[in-house]
């Protein structure tokens, strides 16, 4: 295939892959956020049962503005949960407030990948600044070494997204055994909160997927430079 026509491909695939990993997400959310659990208890109240449960009462539960927004904050010991998702006595509140204990559970237990994550936070935040800048330079002068010292940094985004993927994963499954294991969902449920889950651990496999083709891409690009000098 013609290396200009194998670019715009990629190109239009790496554009495509998070729309499509977004709209699944979104229309499983859209989905569960409207259907009452049986129990009637908020994402606070499950966050706040979960947490007690494995001794984890000095971690807050607080609302946070935003939708999909949820998160742990393991410097704060906090969890934040979305205003439908706090409130909400739904399916996708659940599911989310579960979530959000794994990794709160995770952070207790010292869980290996969410160590090296937390490790690799200020380093990603670091070098996502001027990553970019490098890979430019690197394309327009035709330089190899600055080119593939560029390809390296964007590699370490790579690296957090790949170590993220077990920590997500995880977190869902402990999640869903705090939920069967304090009979906070139904059998019924359960289906639900698995897709609700598999829908969100989705857009993180989407991230990984469209770095990757994003650096095979960038070789293509340098070659395609190189050969038109």
């Amino acid at each position: 295939m013609d290396a200009s026509l194998l670019n715009i491909l990629l190109y239009v695939v790496i554009v495509l892959i998070p729309i499509v990993a977004q709209i699944n997400i979104s229309l499983s959310y859209g989905k569960y956020k409207k259907e009452d659990n049986k129990k009637k208890i908020s994402g606070f109240e499950v966050a706040r049962k979960i947490l007690d449960a494995n001794g984890l009462e000095d971690i807050y539960v607080v609302e946070t503005s935003g939708e999909l927004t949820d998160h742990y904050d393991p410097t704060r010991k906090v969890i934040k949960l979305s205003k439908d998702i706090f409130h909400g006595e739904t399916i996708a509140s659940l599911a989310v407030a579960a979530h959000e204990c794994g990794h709160a559970i995770q952070d207790k237990e010292g869980y290996t990948f969410m160590k090296i994550r937390s490790f690799l936070v200020p380093v990603v935040n670091l070098v996502s600044s001027f990553s970019w800048i490098v890979i430019m330079i690197g394309l327009f002068t035709s330089y190899f070494r600055i080119f593939l010292f560029g390809i390296g940094l964007i590699s370490l985004s790579l690296l957090f997204q790949l170590v993220t993927l077990p920590v997500e994963f995880d977190a869902s499954k402990r999640g869903k055994k705090e939920l069967e294991k304090l009979k906070l969902c139904s059998q019924d449920e359960k289906e639900g909160v698995r897709k609700m889950l598999l829908s969100a651990a989705l857009t993180y496999v989407a991230s990984v997927l469209t770095s990757i083709l994003e650096i095979v891409r960038l070789l293509i690009l340098f070659n395609m430079n190189d050969d038109n000098r």
